[in-house]
């Protein structure tokens, strides 16, 4: 009974070390059960198990497991608590990020992003202006929209302007670098992000501090990367795309929800997935109009009378009058449901105190500096999002600039290997046999000394954070 309030701390982020719980049975079979599922995430390239499958499994042992300790300790409702504590925080940020992939589902489905394709393949630009103008705007453009969908839309114009094996490898490092920097310095801009600010660890306007550092983070490897890249003109591919109806109204939509869901928690302190919701609302609304205007223009194409009306009836046709269900059936279910795994997997050990025993060690034992480097590092080899949720259940006692730090750590470490990241493991099956793990390694020495420069950077211009 004497372990009770320690345990119950422990499951909110609490700092002390229970060797109790730790040490048991149950605790020791709980990591085993995580690492296993980890595993068989990490493996999921060559086993093609979905990466949701194993940790959702995980999450509901782990937690029989959690509740068995806490029986056994006397209280038969501490684990209800924690788990509904950890649920809390997984479907405030799932909220969110529905809404955030419904609006970049929508505008691809609009034609924004094959727009900007057209217009960078038929411009006859160099292959190295290419280089830098794909680097450049894959770092812009993933603050808002995810680094997937950013590297993905960078790649197919690379592939699109050249056949070139060098500039093709090179490019793709620089695009993956620059979506993973980009996204590191805006609270939309990647999953760990957006814990840390919802969490309140950092507020909205406090993250830009982290901007030249990511530029940096990407700057330092393209220009060492950039001699390889020929100099050469490839002709100009004429692909001319047209934005579909509606189109920039869902941007400007999206831009007002930004806004609306910054105000909503800077002014009257309400959880940030209300205003993206409020703004997904919206979207729906406008869908309705986008809908009506596709099936009137289409029924005046075709009558019902019409031949090709009648097939339609029988089979499944290519082309569909816009339906925001769509969009939102498009979203990452399996991302969003990993992300359920992970979270109730990294509660649940801390329920038996594991977060706090590593926090004591990282942070206690080595400091913060330290410690939130080897947060980076290891996120190229273990994704990033449990890495971040377990450093905010931790919650340890450090300043202001380290947890802009681990921020910026968690955020572009995954950069040093290909598999660290999202955009990495995509542009591999993109380029499948240019853009490879080893051709990414090769380069890791570059990119490691982004990752040092960028950490330097930071001290340098935020020294008064610390």
């Amino acid at each position: 009974m004497a372990f009770l309030p320690a345990v119950a701390g422990a499951a909110d982020g609490a700092t002390s070390v229970f060797p109790g719980m730790t040490t048991g049975a149950l605790g020791i079979l709980a990591v085993i059960t995580f690492v296993v599922a980890y595993g068989l995430v990490i493996s999921e390239e060559f086993s093609h198990l979905r990466k949701s499958k194993p940790v959702i499994v995980a999450a509901g042992v782990i937690w029989v497991m959690v509740a068995i300790a806490y029986q056994q300790l006397g209280d038969i409702h501490a684990a209800e608590r924690a788990l509904r504590a950890n649920f809390l925080e997984y479907a405030e940020l799932m909220l969110f990020l529905l809404s955030a992939m419904t609006f970049i589902n929508t505008m691809d489905e609009r034609h924004i992003f094959k727009a900007i394709r057209g217009w960078m393949v038929s411009t006859g630009f160099s292959l190295r202006t290419i280089y830098w103008l794909t680097g450049l705007l894959a770092f812009f453009i993933s603050p808002f929209a995810d680094n997937l969908t950013t590297a993905l839309l960078m790649v197919s114009v690379v592939l699109a302007v050249s056949s070139d094996r060098r500039f093709i490898a090179v490019s793709c490092i620089s695009i993956v670098v620059g979506a993973n920097a980009g996204g590191a310095f805006s609270p939309f801009g990647d999953i760990t992000t957006l814990m840390v600010w919802q969490k309140g660890m950092v507020k909205f306007d406090e993250f830009f501090v982290l901007f030249i550092p990511s530029v940096v983070n990407w700057l330092v490897p393209a220009a060492i990367m950039a001699v390889t890249v020929p100099k050469e003109r490839p002709q100009a591919i004429r692909e001319k795309i047209r934005v579909k109806y509606g189109g920039y109204v869902v941007v400007g939509l999206f831009m007002l929800t930004i806004a609306m869901t910054v105000s909503m928690h800077q002014f009257l302190h309400l959880p940030p997935f209300l205003g993206m919701m409020t703004g997904l609302g919206l979207l729906k609304v406008y869908g309705y109009f986008i809908r009506r205007d596709e099936l009137r223009n289409s029924s005046a194409i075709s009558g019902p009378n019409d031949e090709a009306f009648a097939i339609k009836e029988g089979y499944k046709p290519a082309y569909k009058p816009f339906d925001i269900f769509i969009s939102m059936k498009r979203a990452e279910w399996d991302t969003l449901m990993f992300f359920y795994g992970v979270v109730l997997c990294v509660g649940g050990l801390g329920a038996f105190g594991y977060l706090a025993a590593t926090s004591q060690l990282l942070y206690q034992g080595f400091g913060a500096t330290p410690a939130n480097i080897f947060i980076g590092v290891a996120s190229a080899i273990i994704d990033n999002i449990p890495i971040m949720y377990a450093v905010l259940s931790m919650n340890p006692d450090m300043s202001h600039g380290q947890w802009l730090l681990v921020t910026l750590t968690a955020g572009v470490g995954g950069s040093l290997l290909s598999i660290g990241s999202a955009a990495g493991v995509a542009l591999m099956g993109q380029a499948r046999g240019i853009y490879t793990f080893f051709s990414h390694l090769k380069w890791t020495w570059a990119i490691a000394l982004g990752y040092a420069a960028s950490i330097w950077v930071h001290f340098l211009i935020n020294r008064n954070l610390f």
